[in-house]
């Protein structure tokens, strides 16, 4: 028995993750998830400082100046938080992606003409080195949500400076966001449909999280 229970610890061990991240759009519910994940499994979560951002506000107020230097400061700021997982030894659980950026933010103010040809190539060209240095997470879990699901949680918060996010907008990171994940070769990755599972209110839809999360990092058979 305690031969057996050796082999177990040591597949637990050679199986624990380091990076769990969370991806989804504005007000899927990344936060949210993200604290109730770290507290069960007693990871460490690192989240997006959007008290301290020096640009968000300059951002909504004027999308086209601001465009490029927000996203290059969102860069940055990932780019470390990856770094210091990958030096640390616990089980970090990470609110947004590095990917996100890049594939979904920065295209999207590119093509609506919010951000120049020349700084969208200057910034993916730099996102395309970066990406070469960091090792993708264990499992990256997707919170898929509808536009209406998406106002309603981004009502539900009210932050000052989401109040003027146009519903097109949006709609055209959703279809961003779901042409990425449709595409996503990196690594593990689970599914989660916001429109139908309210982990935030319902402890049996976390659990049904928890328990395919289970399932993914920890099925040892």
């Amino acid at each position: 028995v305690h031969q057996l229970f050796s082999i177990f610890t040591i597949m637990a061990k050679a199986k624990k993750p380091k990076h769990v991240a969370v991806a989804g759009n504005i007000g899927a519910g990344k936060t949210t998830l993200t604290e109730m994940l770290s507290k069960h499994y007693r990871w460490i979560p690192q989240f997006e400082d959007v008290d301290h951002n020096p640009y968000l506000m300059d951002f909504y107020d004027d999308m086209t100046r601001w465009s490029f230097n927000l996203q290059i400061y969102f860069l940055h700021g990932r780019l470390n938080q990856i770094l210091e997982i990958q030096r640390g030894t616990e089980t970090v659980i990470q609110d947004r992606t590095i990917y996100e950026d890049a594939n979904i933010f920065a295209p999207n103010l590119h093509e609506m003409g919010l951000m120049s040809k020349r700084d969208f190539d200057n910034y993916f060209e730099f996102f395309s080195t970066i990406k070469t240095m960091v090792q993708p997470p264990d499992l990256l879990i997707y919170l898929k949500a509808s536009v209406p699901t998406l106002v309603s949680q981004i009502q539900k918060r009210g932050r000052e400076y989401e109040e003027n996010i146009r519903l097109d907008y949006l709609k055209k990171l959703n279809e961003y966001y779901n042409k990425w994940v449709e595409g996503y070769k990196e690594g593990p990755l689970l599914i989660i449909d916001c429109d139908k599972n309210k982990f935030g209110e319902n402890e049996e839809d976390l659990g049904e999280i928890i328990s395919k999360v289970d399932g993914m990092l920890y099925g040892l058979f």
